[in-house]
């Protein structure tokens, strides 16, 4: 394959999506709606592959669909539902993880859990949460937490980063984002992360670790997040922002693009074979390797830089893992959280605001249509 003319299909590709090219690839504004188009086209690619999934399951998630003018905010009672594979479940989570978010879904490794937390009231999936295992090496959880590195895997085990973490229409006009944000530190949620990965030994290691998780981690979508912010129950925190992160990753390489650039390097002998247990990165490190042999080395970052979080679910975190101290966790049941949320954000924002009211299922089925 003509490596110039690879090499200029890449540069192409980024300046389409938005981006400055030169040397370095960086989004050419910063505001957040600049970052959503940069991200439209990998979204939209995405939802062509899954065309036939989305239509197939069209009946099944909107049959659930709620007009926003049928809810009401005071009784809104929820409940965390597990998506195991094959149930409906899991198919909602699928079909609303496609359509829903501006970021593109990207696949998970490792271990994996996904949630659906359920307004039980209304019968409505409320919102997502989709854990997945973290990156062994993140610089900024590694230093704040003082990780030393002879048992960083182990530290490691014991976290999930949440991949998928937001609220479904109505209820993300009703600031159910952070509803969402606080189920993750949920009693129940925790709980069934244990069920399933008791007496499970690690891929690598072979080990079995207790399946006790201590904290979980996520990103923003786009710079500094409105909704981790500050984020409290009953004054206490649940969200430590850590930074951002250094703005590397793939979603701005198509999937076609990088079929090529597989091809490409399958042709100069370099193996681009993926190995159980690989984990996340390993895309990432193909198209290192891709970039750095095209001479675009710095093509790996697409400099949107995304605030990191650490939602601690024990009061000592870092004791445990500097002085090995008994974890204290904190107990939070779904129901209060619930409560809580209701009286602090939903209530006052749902008398505020009308917007919610306004959002339209036929409206919303209409647009999805469209754009398959």
């Amino acid at each position: 394959m003509n490596e110039s003319a690879l090499r200029n299909r890449i540069i192409n590709s980024l300046t389409l999506q938005g981006f400055n090219v030169n040397g370095h690839v960086s989004p050419i504004l910063s505001d957040k709606e600049s970052f959503k188009k940069i991200h439209e086209h990998s979204r939209k690619e995405q939802i062509s592959l899954q065309k036939d999934f989305i239509l197939k399951n069209l009946e099944t998630a909107s049959k659930y669909f709620i007009n926003g003018r049928n809810v009401n905010p005071k009784e809104i009672e929820l409940e965390i539902r597990i998506a195991n594979d094959g149930s409906e479940e899991h198919t909602l989570f699928r079909w609303w993880n496609l359509v829903w978010w501006s970021v593109p879904y990207q696949r998970a490794y490792g271990r994996q859990m996904r949630f659906i937390l359920w307004d039980k009231t209304h019968n409505a999936p409320f919102g997502l949460i989709g854990l997945q295992s973290p990156v062994l090496k993140m610089a900024v959880r590694d230093n704040f937490l003082q990780i030393p590195k002879s048992t960083l895997d182990f530290w490691v085990n014991k976290s999930m980063q949440a991949q998928r973490l937001g609220a479904l229409p109505p209820y993300n006009q009703l600031l159910g984002g952070k509803m969402v944000a606080l189920s993750l530190t949920a009693n129940e949620l925790r709980n069934a992360y244990k069920e399933k990965y008791k007496d499970v030994e690690t891929i690598l290691e072979k080990r079995v670790i207790d399946s006790d998780l201590l904290f979980l981690t996520t990103t923003s979508a786009f710079g500094r997040s409105s909704i981790y912010n500050r984020l409290k129950y009953h004054g206490d925190f649940v969200a430590e922002s850590l930074g951002y992160t250094k703005g590397s990753g793939t979603f701005h390489i198509p999937q076609e693009l990088y079929s090529d650039i597989l091809k490409y390097l399958s042709s100069n002998g370099i193996n681009t074979g993926t190995t159980f247990g690989c984990g996340p990165s390993r895309k990432l490190k193909i198209l290192y390797q891709a970039f750095s042999k095209l001479d675009i080395g710095g093509y790996t970052y697409h400099n949107i830089q995304r605030e990191f979080f650490l939602f601690p679910l024990v009061d000592n975190l870092k004791e445990v893992i500097s002085k090995n101290e008994k974890p204290r966790y904190f107990e939070r049941n779904l129901s209060n959280l619930n409560d809580y949320w209701k009286q602090r954000w939903c209530i006052p924002r749902a008398e505020r605001q009308k917007d919610w009211a306004e959002f339209k299922k036929e409206i919303f089925l209409h647009k999805i249509i469209q754009e398959l």
